[in-house]
């Protein structure tokens, strides 16, 4: 296991905001990521939430502005937020495009050069980052949820139903629900994964849901009907809503909400419902 330097220490609500960097050994580069730590951690273990953060985001963009900090601290719930992808690869056209490559690594194994020896976030963010938390004091890993915005909403319901039984429960925010039929998704897994779109199917959560045999899982989706996104066909909630409903072990509550876009601003709106959700599997 790679060893943690401490970036910066910010207290807050009685915690602490920390950022970290290490060298990871899944991803063969050095990453940084950021937790709050409630001050419950001072005198026993709590449970964790990770966040998965959209494209061209970092692991500063949900720790500076969702606000969830207050109702973690009073919850005693630890914020654990990765970066979203490997950085500084040096990878021809890494950073051509804000939708692939450096900040869109989309919590996935990449098979096809020459990103496979750098983008394999999903191992990352299920094993090697999970391992770093746990040896921390004042967390309980046992006790772990998952929760994401858009591209991150897409590695969080991943993450979850490829994992049967690691996370407690699941959330999102406007999460791409069905990558193998948007733009978003087609784009990535054509350049991660290849042309074979039967390699694209375990990456996509709502046909993941369909054959989710784990035990039951609770998600939490939330969708602002005015997203521009949800209009250009890159969300696609109704398709896992309807593939849910067919698999008892998974249970989507998605919630239209009228008026949110695709902003932070949505998410500081409704991250306390989402805290309160997950408070309840931990």
């Amino acid at each position: 296991m790679s060893s943690l330097k401490e970036c910066s220490r910010t207290s807050c609500f009685g915690g602490s905001v920390v950022v970290f960097e290490h060298a990871s050994s899944t991803l063969s580069c050095d990453m940084k990521f950021s937790a709050f730590f409630p001050p419950q951690c001072a005198a026993e273990k709590c449970p964790v939430l990770l966040w998965l953060s959209g494209l061209t985001c970092t692991e500063q963009n949900f720790i500076t502005k969702a606000g969830a900090q207050r109702v973690a601290a009073e919850l005693g719930i630890v914020l654990v937020c990765p970066d979203t992808s490997p950085r500084g690869c040096n990878i021809e056209g890494e950073d051509t495009d804000w939708d692939f490559g450096t900040g869109a690594g989309f919590y996935l194994t990449a098979t096809q050069e020459p990103w496979a020896a750098h983008y394999d976030m999903f191992s990352y963010v299920c094993c090697e980052l999970l391992d770093l938390v746990q040896a921390m004091p004042g967390v309980d890993i046992s006790r772990v949820s998952i929760s994401g915005h858009s591209m991150g909403g897409h590695g969080a319901l991943v993450c979850a139903l490829k994992n049967p039984g690691k996370f407690k429960s699941c959330s999102a925010f406007a999460p791409i629900c069905n990558p193998t039929a948007c733009p978003w998704g087609e784009k990535a897994f054509s350049g991660y994964l290849g042309e074979d779109r039967e390699t694209w199917k375990q990456w996509d959560a709502s046909l993941l849901s369909r054959t989710y045999s784990g035990p039951a899982l609770a998600v939490l989706v939330d969708q602002g009907t005015a997203d521009t996104f949800l209009d250009k066909k890159q969300l696609l909630p109704e398709a896992l809503s309807e593939a849910a409903a067919t698999n008892d072990s998974v249970a989507v509550e998605l919630r239209m909400q009228p008026g949110y876009d695709h902003s932070y601003y949505f998410i500081a709106t409704f991250i306390e419902d989402h805290l309160r959700f997950h408070s309840k599997y931990l």
